[in-house]
């Protein structure tokens, strides 16, 4: 489906005064930039009714594959959830401005079809009076979090980037993971994450973010921003001012920063300033309290003192701040609902993002503004740096995609060699006693693999104790695959501990060991059994704390396959070792003493 500039043109214009099509001065773009200039985006808001203002600075979920035809489930959690049918039936209500995928929304089934969900969408918005195109957004983080899984490319989440040390390897991994967005139809991708993970507790952040040190942490951040914006996909550092030091999960609670101001301005602030300085085209907030940033108790995602004093005014941002989701417990603890997206506005919020009632949210700015709490102006403010991003993303020159553009882009076999290559950067040999590895298939050929298999984060293949097995069979190895899960059972324990019997080596897959685990119990009855254990942690790596008496044990930062295939290349020695912790581990039985410190990584 493609239409012509000319049709778009119309279709977007309204007033023949703003855009004329022909040969006239349509919606003119600056010579310079190619953007369109101000004066021309403020004659299309001139000409926007109120409610139409409104839904500009929301942007939603959906249900479904199509835009007009998604499965019958889907138009249900529609009815129920936002009161229309579907994608063409929530714009032509309420008029959003932008619309986020979710694998869990049934969105991302595969490249084809998302394109066309995407150029549904336009078309439907498109063919409102005085239609925009709408900014579709998601999370493609890479790593743990992922909306659109293969055959797309899928490259090593931030602390994998992170171990691997390089910005042009973050840059790359920006470049091409945006430049496959751009071809399905996904203009502002939730990416790059800010966060300088100094808590190891964070239960909602940790791989997610590129390391404990604020400049490297910078440097990966502006590389990555960098990477994306050059694919013409808008970048969003996350989550402004820094949900780094948290043991409370902000989907679930409301977390408590309890860092100074300054402490703030050198822990958390280096990596915003950074995606700044690189030109960022948003910024979303964090739902977490910073009393020393602002004492009222208020999120930070409502907080005027952080988003207009010191991200605005002390920091010179003036792109887009979007929200995190509002539906998440962090932004509804001390408000209602109808509150919330009215005080992020009073804030200076520019993208409202998934609300949970849609119809309550919208209603609420709407009489805000008609009972005088928010002026049109203020509204207007919001929209003009909305409409520039879609300009400066060519949305507004032509919002469409082509199946064959996603042929010639998404999964093609020169991006899938690039992640390989990048991932085989950051795997970590964190032990290495008396040489056990690399393992020789002349000395310890039968392995058997076991582990936790966590459900897949981003449409992989997995499970990855499967993935573990058939990666090392194509090595020439014979596995055998016990999957034994995040907590495994005594009967389990047993199982795997027969299994091992006949083996020369065994490979454990780890997932968050705590002291509590059953997980520490499996590697230690392994152990036992005399056979040489290695252990892999597919997640936190911090998980070494827990097994000191593993004589092998390596990091892989994420439990998808690129990562989890590029470990097994390195402990098979067709990789060398190069990845270096971004995070210190500390001891497990004296927490405030570090066991590895940033920068530690053995090689061959």
């Amino acid at each position: 489906m493609h239409t012509s500039r000319r049709t778009l043109l119309a279709a977007t214009a309204g007033a023949a005064a703003v855009v004329a099509v022909g040969g006239g001065p349509a919606l003119a773009e600056d010579d310079d930039t190619g953007r369109l200039d101000d004066k021309r985006l403020r004659a299309l808001i001139s000409r926007m009714t109120l409610e139409e203002k409104v839904g500009q600075l929301f942007v939603m979920r959906v249900y479904g594959h199509s835009a007009t035809a998604p499965d019958q489930a889907d138009i249900d959690a529609n009815l129920k959830e936002i009161g229309v049918r579907d994608a063409a039936e929530l714009i032509a209500k309420y008029r959003v401005g932008g619309i986020i995928y979710f694998g869990w929304a049934h969105n991302t089934r595969d490249p084809h079809q998302i394109a066309d969900l995407s150029n549904g969408i336009q078309k439907a918005s498109l063919a409102q009076p005085r239609g925009l195109p709408v900014l579709i957004s998601t999370d493609q983080e890479h790593g743990i979090v992922a909306r659109v899984g293969k055959p797309a490319t899928l490259f090593p989440g931030a602390m994998a980037l992170g171990a691997g040390g390089s910005r042009t390897d973050a840059r790359t991994a920006g470049r091409i993971g945006g430049a496959e967005l751009r071809a399905m139809g996904v203009r502002q991708d939730y990416a790059p994450v800010a966060d300088v993970n100094v808590n190891p507790a964070n239960p909602v952040i940790g791989v997610r973010s590129f390391g404990a040190d604020p400049q490297a942490v910078a440097g990966m951040v502006a590389a990555q921003v960098k990477g994306y914006q050059s694919a013409g996909v808008a970048a969003t550092s996350k989550h402004f001012p820094g949900h780094g030091d948290t043991e409370t999960d902000s989907h679930y609670g409301f977390p408590v920063i309890e860092h100074t101001e300054a402490q703030w301005a050198e822990l958390d602030a280096p990596p915003f300033r950074a995606a700044i300085a690189a030109g960022i085209d948003s910024i979303m907030t964090a739902h977490i309290m910073v009393p020393a940033l602002d004492p009222s108790g208020d999120p930070a995602t409502l907080s005027r003192p952080i988003l207009t004093g010191i991200l605005r005014e002390r920091l010179g941002y003036d792109g887009v701040v979007v929200t995190d989701s509002l539906g998440m417990e962090g932004v509804r603890t001390k408000y209602g609902d109808d509150r919330v997206p009215v005080l992020a506005l009073k804030a200076g919020v520019d993208q409202l993002l998934n609300p949970p009632k849609l119809d309550v949210a919208w209603n609420a700015v709407l009489q805000a503004v008609r009972g005088g709490e928010l002026t049109e102006g203020r509204l207007d403010e919001s929209i003009l740096r909305v409409l520039r991003l879609k300009a400066k993303l060519g949305l507004i020159k032509d919002p469409y995609v082509t199946r064959r553009g996603v042929d010639r882009v998404v999964g093609i076999p020169s991006h899938l060699k690039a992640a390989d290559r990048i991932a085989e950067r950051t795997t970590t040999l964190l032990v290495n006693s008396g040489g056990l590895l690399p393992l020789s298939r002349r000395t310890h050929r039968s392995v058997l693999v076991v582990g936790a298999d966590p459900a897949s984060p981003s449409g992989t293949t997995g499970p990855p104790t499967t993935v573990l097995g058939a990666a090392l069979t194509e090595l020439g190895f014979t596995a055998t695959v016990l999957s034994t899960g995040t907590a495994p059972t005594e009967a389990t324990i047993a199982k795997a501990v027969a299994a091992a019997q006949g083996v020369d080596a065994v490979l454990v897959g780890t997932y968050n060991v705590t002291a509590a685990s059953s997980q520490r119990t499996l590697v230690n009855r392994l152990l036992a059994t005399g056979r040489p254990v290695v252990a892999l942690a597919i997640r936190n790596p911090y998980d070494v704390a827990q097994l000191p008496d593993v004589k092998a044990c390596l990091a892989a930062y994420s439990w998808t396959d690129v990562e989890l295939r590029a470990a097994v290349r390195v402990l098979a020695g067709r990789a060398d070792p190069v990845g270096e912790l971004p995070v210190p581990v500390q001891k497990a039985d004296k927490p405030k003493e570090v066991l590895y410190p940033v920068g530690h990584g053995l090689r061959y």
